[in-house]
Formats: C-alpha cells, sequence, structure tokens
C-alpha cells in the first residue's frame, strides 16, 4: 500500500497536521487510539474510515 494515496498534510487543513484524504481525523488520532488499544475495525467505524486509511496511518509513522 502506498500511504501517499490515503494521507495528506495541507496547511489550510487541521493546521497542516497529516489527516486521512477527504477527512479532518488527524494520523495522530489514529495512532493514539491504536496505542490506547482500540481495533483497527473499531477506530474505521467511529470516525467513518476504512481499514486502509487506518493502515495508511501506521505506515505513515513508520516512515
Amino acid at each position: 500500500m502506498n500511504w501517499q494515496e490515503r494521507i495528506s498534510v495541507d496547511p489550510a487543513v487541521c493546521h497542516g497536521k497529516a489527516c486521512i484524504k477527504g477527512s479532518r481525523v488527524m494520523v495522530s488520532v489514529v495512532l493514539d487510539n491504536l496505542a490506547d488499544g482500540e481495533t483497527s475495525e473499531q477506530i474505521a467505524a467511529a470516525y467513518h474510515l476504512t481499514i486502509e486509511d487506518v493502515k495508511a496511518a501506521l505506515l505513515y509513522a513508520a516512515e
């Protein structure tokens, strides 16, 4: 998976923080939820994302 297809950084959205494209859900929020023990499925449902969006957030953080 290419995280660049799902993650954007735009100074006009969320103060330039990395977000899931098409949303205002920051990558840091996804990572915080994972760190708190939430599953990818729970996060995707709570924020109206896809599992691939959650995976892209992890790949972004890893890079």
